[in-house]
């Protein structure tokens, strides 16, 4: 059974954080953007910045490690990363293909992987999620439904996650949930999870935020 660990809360004490070793950060905006008329949903405004700018700057300070996993607008994205990585399939395969190139890559032994269109990741989450670091990955779970999007992966799990590639899986839930994640619960419907993937979830936030 996954492990379940409750998640820090916004004013909560800052010494778990100061404590936590290096990672790397892979920040996913490699796909196609179907629900957004096919844009790049990471360049994509948000109150007058990409969402890319966003996640960047929530994270930056956490490492010297940022990945970005994108398919296309090389040189905008540059501007917001260390390294870059495409997949290594054509036709936009999915996150799964994102998240294995940049394990492939990262120069940590941990990897907190975020999704470009989640600008209201706060660091409360971030921290909850890098204090659970260890040997297994690091999931959030809303009530009964797992984000394999929001998690904290060991470099370890590349080689279970490439055969399971290989052997035709491109779900990034179901093979994680094979690796007994641990699971960092939030509330359902807990916004800083909101995905915002179709222009009336960006427009329905402009002003809230």
């Amino acid at each position: 059974m996954p492990g379940v660990i409750s998640q820090r809360r916004p004013g909560d004490s800052d010494m778990t954080a100061t404590a936590q070793p290096p990672c790397s950060v892979l920040l996913l905006s490699g796909g196609r953007g179907q629900r957004l008329g096919g844009r790049d949903k990471g360049l994509v405004d948000w109150h007058g910045r990409p969402l890319i700018a966003w996640l960047h700057d929530r994270v930056r300070s956490r490492t010297d490690d940022l990945i970005i996993s994108c398919n296309r607008n090389d040189d905008r994205y540059a501007a917001w990363s260390d390294q870059l990585v495409h997949d290594d399939s054509p036709d936009y395969p999915g996150p799964l293909a994102g998240i294995r190139a940049g394990l492939a890559v990262a120069r940590h032994e941990q990897v907190l992987v975020l999704p470009c269109d989640a600008p209201q990741v706060d660091d409360a989450l971030i921290d909850s999620l890098l204090a659970a670091t260890c040997e297994r990955p690091v999931m959030v779970r809303q009530g009964a439904f797992w984000e394999p999007l929001f998690c904290v992966l060991p470099r370890a799990v590349l080689p279970a996650l490439d055969a399971g590639w290989q052997a035709g899986e491109r779900s990034p839930q179901r093979i994680l949930r094979q690796l007994d994640p641990v699971a960092l619960t939030c509330p359902e419907g807990d916004p800083r999870l909101a995905n915002l993937n179709t222009p009336e979830l960006l427009e329905g936030t402009r002003h809230g935020h």
